[in-house]
C-alpha cells in the first residue's frame, strides 16, 4: 500500500501557488529594507534566525504582560529579540492600519482584534496555514485542533471557513460576577422574599437577576451599597455589557447572527435592531440600569471591576479575567457563574484575540515571527501566563485545561486565580452560550453608533423603541456604504 500523505504534505502542496503570491507581493511592497538574518544551527528550527529583531503591538492584555514581564524564554531558545508596544485598542488599531498600508512591517506581530482589525485588514494578514505546512518551520504543538473550536473560527477566521490569520491568544468572556460570602449570608432570607433560589447561575434569568438586585437595595445596605453595576460608560463596554441582554431576549445585530459573529461578513444585510424581540432587550436593559448604580453610566469594565472590588456592589456582569485582582483585594469572597438567561437563552459576550504577522514581512522575519507566535500561544507559555504575578489572561488551548495542576486550581485555595471561573467560561464558550458580536468590516463604526443611542437612552434622551429604529437606521447606512481596506 502506497504510504498516505500527511495533513502537512496536503497543506503544504495546496498552499504552494498561495505562498508564492503572498511573498512575492511582501518582496514588492518593503522595497530595500534588509531581511532578517537566517542561519540554520546544526539543523536546529528554533535557532535559524538568531540574532533578529522583532516588534509585537498589542493591546495592553493580561498575557501580554505576563509575556513582557519574562520574554528569557523565548529569547533563550531562539536567539531572538522581541520589542512589545502596548498601546489602547483604538490607538493599535489606528497604528496598526497605517503600518499595513505603509507596504512595510514595522510590527511584524500584530494582536489582531477580530472586529477592528482582523475583519477590515484581513487582507494584510498572513494566511498562517502556510506557515504551518513550511518543513523548516517547527510545527504547532497540538496542531490548530488543541485551540478552543469557538475561539479559533472567531478570533482566528474571516468569512472563508479554512483561512487562518490568527492564532487565539486570549479569551476574556463576561461571565456573573457575585458576593459569594454575601449571597450565602442572605440565601435563606432572599430565597423566602423573592420565592426562589437566588445562587447565580445560567439557569437564572435576567429578571430574576433584577429581583435579586432591587433586593440587596432594599435589605442590605450595611453591607453593599447598591444591587448591581455595569459598564455602561458611552463606550465599547456598553455595548458589549447590552449585547448579552440583546441576544438573551432573541435579538439580533444582524440576520444569521450566531454565523455573523464566528465567521464574518462583508456584507450582513439589514441591521435588525427593529425587531420586536430587540426592543424587548432594550426595554429591559433600561429599566435594571435605572436601578443600578448610578456611577455605571460613568464606568467601562475597569470602573465596574473597581467598584465591585471595592465592596460597592453585590454583583455585576464583567469580563471573567478579572478575578485575578478580585482575589488579590478580596480573597474568597467573589464567585462566577454563566449569566443570566432570557427568553431566548443565555449569552455571554466573548472578547478574545487572535495574534498573527504582517503580510509586509520579509521571508526570515516572517520565520522568525512564526516562532513567536508559536511560542506565545504553546500550552507551556499559557501555563506560565497562568502563574505569572504581573499579568495572567487565561488559556485558549483545550489541554491546558486538562493539566491536573490546572484543574486543581479550579478550587480555592488557587495560585492561578483565574482558573476559579472555569467551571462557568467552559459554559459559556458552548456554542448556544456564547456571544459573539457582528466580525464585519465596517464594525467599528457601528459599534459607536450603537454606544452611542444606548446612552442616548440610559440619560432618558429617548425610549427604548426610538433607541433600537434609530441606531438601525444609523448602521443600515454605514453597512450600506461597504468597505474598502
Amino acid at each position: 500500500m502506497d504510504e498516505q500523505p500527511s495533513r502537512r504534505d496536503v497543506l503544504r502542496g495546496a498552499l504552494a501557488a498561495g505562498a508564492a503570491l503572498t511573498l512575492t507581493g511582501s518582496l514588492s511592497s518593503c522595497g530595500s529594507r534588509p531581511d532578517a538574518p537566517r542561519a540554520m544551527s546544526g539543523g536546529d528550527q528554533w535557532r535559524q534566525f538568531q540574532g533578529a529583531t522583532l516588534n509585537f503591538i498589542s493591546e495592553n492584555t493580561a498575557p501580554t504582560a505576563a509575556i513582557a514581564a519574562d520574554l528569557s524564554p523565548f529569547t533563550k531558545l531562539t536567539g531572538i529579540n522581541v520589542n512589545i508596544v502596548t498601546l489602547e485598542l483604538t490607538a493599535l488599531v489606528q497604528r496598526v492600519a497605517l503600518d499595513l498600508a505603509s507596504g512595510r512591517a514595522q510590527y511584524q506581530v500584530i494582536y489582531a482584534d477580530p472586529y477592528q482589525v482582523l475583519a477590515p485588514y484581513h487582507k494584510g494578514l498572513v494566511d498562517l496555514r502556510t506557515m504551518q505546512a513550511d518543513p523548516n518551520l517547527p510545527d504547532l504543538p497540538g496542531g490548530v485542533g488543541d485551540f478552543i473550536p469557538a475561539q479559533l473560527d472567531a478570533a482566528g477566521k474571516f468569512v472563508d471557513p479554512e483561512s487562518i490569520y490568527t492564532l487565539p491568544y486570549d479569551a476574556p468572556t463576561m461571565i456573573w460576577q457575585f458576593r459569594q460570602d454575601l449571597f450565602t449570608k442572605y440565601h435563606d432570607r432572599m430565597a423566602h422574599d423573592l420565592g426562589f433560589d437566588p445562587t447565580p447561575s445560567g439557569e437564572r434569568t435576567w429578571d430574576e437577576y433584577y429581583k435579586i438586585a432591587a433586593w440587596f437595595d432594599k435589605n442590605a445596605t450595611a453591607d453593599v451599597k447598591y444591587g448591581t453595576g455595569h459598564q455602561a460608560r458611552q463606550h465599547d463596554s456598553l455595548m458589549n455589557d447590552f449585547s448579552n441582554v440583546l441576544w438573551s431576549y432573541g435579538g439580533a445585530y444582524f440576520d444569521h447572527g450566531k454565523e455573523v459573529g464566528r465567521l464574518g461578513a462583508v456584507d450582513p444585510g439589514p441591521c435588525r435592531l427593529d425587531s420586536d424581540a430587540a426592543i424587548a432587550g432594550a426595554e429591559f436593559y433600561n429599566r435594571l440600569l435605572a436601578i443600578a448604580d448610578p456611577a455605571s453610566k460613568t464606568w467601562d469594565w475597569d470602573g465596574v471591576g473597581a467598584a465591585f472590588r471595592g465592596g460597592r456592589l453585590a454583583m455585576c456582569p464583567n469580563w471573567h479575567e478579572f478575578a485575578a485582582s478580585n482575589e488579590q483585594v478580596m480573597p474568597g469572597k467573589a464567585g462566577y457563574s454563566p449569566l443570566p438567561k432570557g427568553p431566548a437563552g443565555t449569552a455571554n459576550m466573548y472578547g478574545g484575540t487572535g495574534v498573527g504577522i504582517s503580510a509586509n514581512t520579509l521571508p526570515h522575519e516572517r520565520g522568525a515571527a512564526w516562532l513567536f507566535i508559536v511560542w506565545a500561544t504553546a500550552p507551556q507559555t499559557q501555563l506560565a501566563n497562568l502563574k505569572s504575578k504581573a499579568g495572567g489572561g487565561t488559556p485558549t488551548r483545550t489541554s491546558v485545561y486538562e493539566l491536573p495542576e490546572v484543574r486543581a486550581a479550579e478550587h480555592r485555595p488557587s495560585q492561578m486565580p483565574n482558573m476559579l471561573t472555569a467551571a462557568a467560561v467552559r459554559q459559556a464558550w458552548q456554542p448556544d452560550k456564547i456571544g459573539l458580536r457582528p466580525k464585519i468590516p465596517m464594525w467599528n463604526e457601528c459599534n459607536t453608533a450603537i454606544f452611542t443611542g444606548l446612552s442616548r437612552m440610559l440619560t432618558g434622551g429617548t425610549s427604548p423603541e426610538e433607541t433600537m429604529r434609530s441606531i438601525k437606521a444609523r448602521v443600515d447606512t454605514i453597512v450600506a456604504r461597504g468597505w474598502v481596506a
